[in-house]
């Protein structure tokens, strides 16, 4: 039988038999009413790791960052964001049906917000605006081709939002790839900012969960609005054990993935017309612009899924393929032959 090669996103992955293990055996109460001791012990290391006084666990990321979006600013202000961040692009506009918010979008370099993209940025004074509240960054940058923000300009990013009276929240959702590839601590790419969100749903192959980290105060608001979202859950320490068992024991191997996704890039960078998002591969996210005379995105999907393999067009000439902890390398050598012969047929 023909092995499925599914490399549409790294939210696939099973929990690993030590993960389930770990999740069957997991200590509970209720988180809503009183403390589940296993949720209570996720949070708190997440917190220790990223540096900060608190977190909270909710269901998932697009939680976390509208909790924080709406806790930073008050009703009917505006936050500064990148044109193509997460924030704006997939959760629907719930900022602004949510919280009242809106959302002000910037071009970067691919995904990379820098100073000179911000300057001038935030609203004068002035009865017919709005307030500029929020400066929202994403680490990596998913339609940047999981892009690694550098680190020298989140820390001027956030130093001019400081200086113009801005709060700044970080989409951290795979922060844990940026601090495997760089090998720069959680904590200290997550020290620039007032909240942090992180999934462990991800490349840490947990089947569920994110957390938003910041300081006591800014948490506490952050589970009012939490329940009020409706992300108030009960025995949730059998889905937190999943994240506890990932963040104690998948985050040294997150290099692996990202080992795979360069093999992956130099399949499409043998062929003529294929090239990478960006130029480079950071993390486990290999964005493949195709040239209009090879065909369209959606035609090269439909393609390589009659052969096996799963992905998805992000753009009319661009497809997206995230390296994780069910892809070996034999699925990569798969993945390479049956590439070339799509190309060979194609010529």
């Amino acid at each position: 039988m023909r092995q499925e090669i599914d490399l549409r996103s790294d939210t696939l992955t099973k929990p690993t038999p030590a993960m389930r293990k770990a999740m069957a055996e997991a200590e509970v109460g209720d988180a809503v009413i009183d403390i589940d001791p296993t949720v209570e012990r996720l949070e708190h290391l997440t917190a220790e790791i990223l540096g900060k006084e608190a977190a909270a666990f909710m269901p998932s990321g697009s939680m976390t960052n509208q909790v924080a979006v709406r806790v930073h600013c008050d009703r009917g202000s505006e936050f500064i964001c990148e044109q193509d961040c997460h924030i704006y692009q997939y959760e629907q506009g719930a900022f602004a049906s949510l919280s009242g918010l809106v959302a002000k979008t910037i071009p970067g370099q691919g995904g990379v917000l820098k100073i000179e993209h911000l300057r001038g940025q935030v609203r004068a004074h002035n009865d017919h605006f709005v307030h500029t509240r929020l400066l929202c960054l994403e680490n990596t940058h998913n339609r940047g081709g999981g892009r690694i923000l550098p680190q020298a300009d989140v820390v001027e990013s956030c130093q001019w939002a400081k200086s113009e009276g801005l709060a700044t929240h970080l989409d951290g959702a795979r922060l844990w790839n940026a601090a495997a590839a760089t090998g720069i601590s959680e904590a200290e790419l997550a020290a620039p900012f007032d909240s942090v969100s992180v999934c462990f749903s991800k490349g840490l192959g947990a089947p569920v969960g994110s957390a938003l980290v910041g300081s006591r105060d800014f948490i506490e608001q952050a589970r009012r609005t939490r329940k009020l979202f409706g992300g108030g859950m009960r025995q949730a320490g059998i889905i937190a054990a999943g994240a506890l068992y990932a963040i104690e024991n998948h985050r040294g191997r997150l290099v692996e993935d990202h080992e795979h996704a360069k093999l992956l890039g130099d399949v499409f960078q043998s062929h003529e017309g294929f090239s990478i998002r960006g130029n480079s591969i950071d993390t486990n996210i290999v964005a493949v612009e195709i040239a209009p005379n090879l065909g369209s995105a959606d035609a090269w999907v439909a393609k390589l899924e009659e052969h096996g393999v799963r992905c998805f067009a992000i753009s009319d000439q661009a497809i997206r393929f995230v390296t994780h902890l069910d892809i070996h390398s034999d699925h990569i050598r798969q993945m390479r032959n049956i590439f070339a012969r799509l190309v060979d047929a194609k010529a």
